[in-house]
């Protein structure tokens, strides 16, 4: 939400600095998430002036260029080149000086130098309108008013407005502050609060009036619980056509586009007062107007131009010919304002927010109205509003109001009880706060005390508070008004001690993402919503399995992800782009999944490694992160956590170029290795990325709550090394799991730290430099055990695997 800090200052008369006051509507609730400097006018016509024209005469070297003096008030007429054809002496024209940057019909800045024009020099330049950001003619230069002394700053002639604008996070509780006003009523409390006595000043509508009764429109309201209340008024004798620029800076300024004086005078009461309105062509009109649903199926065409299929519970603005408009949500194309448009039936009402969300969920559609309706807004001011919106046509767009304002309002929306009490109010806010206090923030925030008991007050909430309407948000509104940075801190800490297992996902998840910090990884997290074209890059995934949403935000987000691969990708290739290539990232997320029997969601940890394992050095040379090192991170997480009866098995993934999968308890508990190049292609990345994907809900089941231990060995420990020549298709796993096999109790280590293949070798042969660490923890071994051992070793190595030394 946008607030424009001027705009905020005809509620509240302020003279505090816009970061200032940010600070203080973030203390509030109201986040003010960034403030941006915003002029009617870009540039606000700094560094020009108004200059008059003293000579002009004919450029030597050029037919269609004239050499001027301008008089610029300094006393010291400068000369400038000038290419329009209006330019004469004794004008008043509007002159950007030297160092004055101006911007082209892109947008793009350029500055005002001394320069040469055909051997003439020129000492500025003479705008035309659209040089000056004021209009689109270059036609001529612009001629400005003969009683304007020259020197005079042309953003004073022109009044161009400087502003500051406040983009607000609001949550979505809060509806009362979708506006200048509910803001305003917010910036009061915190100003009460420190002491700072200020007014809230709302416009006035003492001067609206009936001028005559010449065009009556009744209403008739079908349903009042998906209406509540209903007002309109007519206004006759109007003219459509553009605002004047006070009202259309003011939408500009807030992010919205001037359409006509009718339709921008809606639009200003919306973000003025909170209140959305419709202006509909009362010629357009047949017979009474009623607020009514239509049968299902009913075809309807909106301002879009889109024509739309109507749900049965969708409320409608008719006449008696058919739907006008899609009732807090949309205009309907043939019911709209128009620029022949002379007479208008100017709508105020307040709709059902629960029908409003679900009206404008069915048909994707979220406008500024919907929005505020939804969440509910003030129901006590819909015909003031009304009021409001329609002196202000009669100003912009003249016109009387030529019927009896409607107010259809047969069951009030009441205020709440609320009771409050101190004891509790204080052992949730945490220290006791002085009733006056309480009872002053209270009034600050118009919750009236209806009555006093010294347990606590009695309060009438207004019915606006829609998220007020319990004692805990009662205190809440106390709490944030007189700043949760006022609230003392006790030396005492309290603290529970829990006795849940070391197995909770959470405590797991802790664990294991502190290791990969320690590795080197950074933790990030993916949207979940995905693109349904992903699914074509592999075959695992099937189109029937995704979870589509209703209502889309794009494309690009309309599915659940099926697997955590593509929004990693994402990442990878976001951060490659913008020379962050060295790249370990880690992702704890779930994948969702369509399935006969149901929905399903299954939890994952990803890992994603590419680039260089480490920074440049002088003291090392850059290496490659590569399989090897990948799958030394993959093991060492399950070693962390205990698990150490798995299996290898080959990948059945078509992720992978290559890579292998790792099993236990007959499932797939990770698979791991090199994502294909095509799958790369895809999201432009041009460099390797290893990708690794765990089963978390098996990795759960399968760790184990006990902690193994052991002392320091007290006797030495025993290296031999063998070199063996092997066939190429032997891996060292093999070599591994025959090693423990022939030794388990003794031989702690095993390390292939050398791999050869080349000259000198056997065809089809490698050769293998394995270490092996042999140890007893109960005596100090003798080289018999040990040659016992490794004969042991070398002779289960030749039998099995066709190894020899070399």
């Amino acid at each position: 939400m946008k607030i424009s800090y001027n705009w905020l200052k005809q509620f509240i008369k302020i003279d505090w600095k816009s970061e200032e006051t940010a600070a203080l509507l973030t203390d509030l609730g109201l986040e003010v998430e960034v403030v941006e400097k915003y002029q009617s006018v870009k540039g606000g016509l700094e560094g020009i002036v108004v200059g008059q024209v003293l000579t002009c005469v004919q450029h030597p070297n050029a037919d269609r260029l004239k050499v001027t003096t301008v008089d610029l008030g300094d006393g010291t007429p400068v000369q400038i080149v000038c290419g329009a054809a209006n330019v004469a002496a004794g004008q008043k024209v509007p002159v950007a000086t030297i160092g004055t940057v101006l911007y082209d019909k892109d947008g793009q800045p350029f500055t005002i130098k001394k320069g040469k024009i055909r051997d003439q020099e020129s000492h500025g330049m003479i705008c035309a309108e659209d040089e000056l950001g004021l209009g689109t003619s270059h036609d001529g230069i612009t001629v400005l008013s003969e009683d304007l002394k020259p020197g005079t700053s042309v953003a004073k002639v022109f009044k161009i407005e400087n502003d500051e604008i406040f983009e607000i996070g609001l949550t979505p509780n809060r509806a009362d502050a979708m506006s200048h006003l509910g803001t305003a009523r917010d910036l009061r409390a915190g100003l009460l609060q420190k002491g700072v006595s200020v007014e809230l000043i709302t416009p006035s509508v003492s001067n609206f009036r009936i001028d005559k009764r010449t065009l009556k429109i009744d209403v008739d309201v079908k349903d009042i619980k998906l209406a509540p209340r209903y007002c309109g008024v007519t206004i006759s004798g109007i003219k459509v056509k553009t605002s004047p620029e006070w009202l259309q800076n003011r939408l500009k300024s807030i992010g919205i586009n001037p359409k006509n004086n009718v339709v921008d005078v809606t639009n200003y009461v919306l973000h003025e007062l909170g209140q959305p309105l419709h202006a509909f062509d009362a010629s357009k009109i047949t017979g009474k107007i009623s607020v009514k649903t239509l049968p299902e199926g009913t075809k309807f065409t909106t301002l879009d131009d889109i024509e739309r299929t109507l749900h049965a519970e969708d409320l409608m603005i008719c006449d008696e010919k058919g739907p006008l408009a899609i009732a807090g949500v949309f205009g309907g194309k043939n019911s709209g304002v128009s620029e022949n448009t002379n007479a208008i039936f100017l709508e105020s009402a307040y709709f059902n927010p629960v029908s409003i969300r679900k009206t404008a969920k069915r048909h994707t559609l979220s406008t500024d109205a919907s929005f505020r309706f939804e969440r509910g807004i003030d129901s006590t001011i819909t015909e003031y509003a009304l009021k409001r919106a329609a002196l202000l046509i009669q100003e912009v767009a003249g016109g009387e109001i030529t019927s009896d304002v409607i107010d259809i309002y047969q069951k009030k929306i009441e205020d709440f009880p609320v009771f409050l009490n101190y004891a509790k109010a204080a052992k949730l806010i945490g220290q006791d706060l002085p009733k006056e206090t309480i009872k002053k923030i209270l009034a600050s925030l118009d919750i009236k005390v209806n009555s006093v008991t010294d347990a606590g007050l009695g309060l009438i909430i207004p019915s606006y508070r829609v998220d007020v309407n319990r004692e805990i948000d009662v205190i809440e509104e106390i709490l944030r008004v007189y700043g949760y940075n006022n609230i003392n801190f006790t030396k005492k800490l309290n603290a529970t001690v829990s006795n849940s297992p070391r197995t909770e996902d959470y405590k797991v998840q802790n664990i294991v993402g502190n290791q990969l910090n320690s590795l080197g990884f950074h933790e990030m997290m993916a949207n979940s919503l995905t693109s349904p074209e992903y699914i074509q890059l592999t075959e695992m995934l099937k189109e029937e399995h995704n979870v589509t949403m209703l209502n889309p935000l794009s494309s690009e987000l309309s599915v659940m992800r099926q697997s955590l691969l593509f929004s990693g990708l994402e990442a990878v290739s976001y951060n490659i782009n913008r020379r962050n290539s060295d790249l370990k990232l880690f992702e704890f997320g779930k994948s969702y999944h369509k399935f006969e029997s149901g929905y399903e969601e299954q939890k994952h940890l990803t890992l994603f490694v590419s680039g260089n394992r480490g920074g440049e050095s002088w003291a090392t040379t850059q290496k490659t992160s590569d399989f090897f090192l990948f799958k030394s991170y993959v093991n060492a997480i399950l070693s962390r956590l205990g698990i150490e009866k798995t299996q290898t098995q080959p990948l059945e993934s078509d992720y992978f170029a290559e890579g292998i999968a790792i099993a236990a308890a007959n499932e797939i508990l990770v698979e791991f290795g090199t994502v294909k190049k095509s799958v790369l292609k895809h999201f432009d990345i041009k460099q390797e990325v290893l990708f690794a994907d765990f089963n978390w809900n098996l990795i759960l089941k399968l760790i184990s709550n006990k902690i193994k231990f052991a002392d320091i060995p007290k006797y030495p420990e025993v290296r031999r090394d063998l070199s063996l020549l092997v066939n190429n298709e032997v891996s060292f796993e093999s070599v591994y799991k025959i090693a423990r096999q022939s030794e388990k109790s003794l031989l702690k280590e095993i390390n292939l730290f050398d791999v050869y293949e080349g000259n000198n070798l056997p065809e089809g042969k490698k050769s293998y430099a394995v270490s092996f660490v042999i140890q007893d923890n109960s005596k100090t071994l003798t080289d018999a055990q040990v040659d016992k051992i490794m004969g042991k070793l070398q002779s289960n190595l030749e039998s099995e695997l066709g190894a020899t030394l070399r």
